[in-house]
């Protein structure tokens, strides 16, 4: 056997721990968006607040987890981060049971009904959701050490260069897939997220994600996985030699350093264009898209292709990126990017293209949205028949059923659907959305690629500080959460949803300098072993 072979054969059971735990990053991760839109229904402004926290604990956390990597290990990191994501998500839990009539504090809040009154509510803002955000902020420790601990190590695994790029790339589909797959899982557990759903309706996924917990830890607990800095420092002690010393820091790399920033754009870059795109679509005003109904659901829907064209490209990157180098990659998919938004920029609003059935059907969505108000099977045939004839009473009883329901379908389907009844006929309608929309999804393809093959060229050559670095990196995901919002609250709100992507333009730009020049080790003449 050759010791190509032998080694592919040992690293065999700690990449398969390493791809698991990227899924596991992406699983905690994509469920604070439908817990957004529970606690959205309740606080508008508070929907986002789950996602902050968990950015925010990146920048708190990122710095500590590296050095704890080269501490204590990849192994027992791993195990702690699986400790508080097990925690994080039972605190969670505790806030659909404790806090629920405590109040905190009082704000005002906007109602605008069915006849587009618009009235000011004075509401009471309860414990639980500071629970609820210290929960998440819990789980984003947890992330934030996971992060740290399987960008490096599949590196180190791959053996650095287009290997260790591929097995990120590999990595990151799995991750791409667990983001896919988890909003599915959470549809299948609770439905439509609606003005009633509250925490303690998404118990059993809570509970689901802290068995997985329990039993990620239990698996790596007993497998083997190697530890390059602190196998280093046992040999240097066997040997006699003096403690591992750290003369210098990650920061005297400038090809880190580049690296760095890099990725705090790229994570805004990643977030910023759905994001944005979202927004526009759902914007029913002259400043939106120009859907007038059910723009929040198309836009969903055209976002989720975003995310599933990034899971096709790392995909493909787990191919081709033993054959293809990581620079050259990231010099590519960061042009194209640049192009692919240009283009959308460019291109008038007026120039549409009908949504197709597969990706939003607009007669099965009626339908939901009609049965979620209380509409009978038959008068569903009947608006579907003829929409325009309709009749949304204030006072409709459903003929399925044998109680007298009383319900006000003018107001139900706005609450439900925020469409009015002269609108109402139009949700039957193909809908049609900007050109640029398709530009702007198939960024996703690019940015695939980008997180892998930053962090494989910004570690490269780092040696024994590679841990410190990975530290680093997470804390600079913040860029996450702020590069988004000066791209929405700022140049948005002052220059309208698609002059905000010169923003993402100008970011993109900054990577492909960094593919060109600045990945480039110049500092060559430091030691790193």
């Amino acid at each position: 056997m050759s010791s190509n072979t032998a080694t592919g054969n040992r690293n065999l059971v700690p990449i398969i721990t390493m791809m698991f735990l990227f899924a596991m990053i992406s699983f905690v991760t994509n469920m604070a968006a439908p817990f957004g839109n529970i606690w959205g229904n309740q606080y508008p402004w508070s929907g986002m607040l789950g996602n902050l926290m968990n950015f925010a604990a990146y920048l708190f956390m990122g710095i500590p987890a590296g050095k704890m990597l080269a501490r204590v290990g990849y192994k027992k990191t791993a195990l702690y981060a699986l400790i508080l994501g097990f925690v994080g998500l039972g605190v969670q839990y505790l806030s659909s049971i404790i806090g629920t009539g405590t109040a905190v504090f009082h704000t005002v809040v906007d109602n605008t009904d069915y006849l587009g009154v618009t009235t000011e509510e004075t509401v009471a803002v309860t414990l639980n959701l500071f629970i609820y955000l210290l929960g998440a902020f819990i789980c984003g420790f947890c992330v934030c050490m996971l992060n740290t601990v399987v960008n490096p190590m599949l590196n180190i695994l791959g053996g650095g260069g287009k290997k260790g790029n591929q097995l990120l790339q590999t990595g990151s589909s799995l991750n791409s897939l667990a983001g896919t797959l988890t909003p599915m899982l959470v549809g299948a557990l609770i439905g439509s997220v609606t003005p009633k759903t509250s925490m303690s309706d998404v118990a059993p996924l809570l509970f689901i994600g802290m068995g997985i917990f329990a039993i990620s830890y239990f698996v790596i607990s007993l497998a083997k996985i190697p530890e390059p800095a602190l196998e280093r420092a046992k040999a240097d002690k066997a040997a006699g030699k003096a403690p591992m010393k750290f003369e210098h820091s990650p920061w005297k790399f400038r090809h880190f350093v580049l690296g760095a920033i890099g990725i705090f754009f790229y994570v805004g870059i990643e977030i910023g264009i759905p994001a944005e795109l979202n927004f526009y679509l759902s914007d029913a005003s002259d400043k939106g898209a120009g859907l007038i109904v059910n723009g929040a659901a198309i836009g969903g829907a055209i976002v989720a292709v975003y995310w599933l064209l990034m899971l096709v490209g790392r995909v493909a990157s787990g191919f081709i990126s033993g054959l293809i180098s990581t620079r050259i990659q990231l010099l590519t998919v960061s042009g194209l990017g640049s192009i692919l938004i240009l283009i959308a920029i460019m291109i008038p609003k007026e120039s549409r293209l009908d949504v197709p059935t597969f990706i939003y059907n607009p007669e099965s969505k009626t339908e939901t949205i009609l049965k979620n108000i209380g509409v009978g099977e038959s008068d569903i045939a009947s608006f579907k028949a003829a929409p325009e004839a309709f009749v949304w009473s204030e006072n409709y009883d459903n003929p399925d059923t044998e109680e007298v329901e009383d319900i006000n379908l003018r107001a139900a389907l706005y609450d439900e659907a925020k469409v009015k009844v002269e609108d109402a006929p139009k949700m039957l309608n193909t809908p049609s959305i900007p050109l640029s929309a398709i530009f702007l999804i198939l960024c996703g393809l690019c940015t695939s690629l980008m997180w892998g093959g930053i962090f494989n060229l910004a570690v490269e050559g780092l040696g024994k500080y590679t841990e410190q670095a990975s530290g680093i990196f997470m804390m600079l995901v913040v860029g996450g959460g702020i590069m988004p919002l000066i791209q929405h609250n700022i140049i948005a709100s002052a220059l309208g949803y698609m002059a905000s992507y010169w923003l993402v333009i100008a970011m993109l730009l900054y990577l492909f300098y960094y593919a060109v020049v600045g990945c480039k080790n110049v500092n060559k003449d430091i030691p790193v072993d």
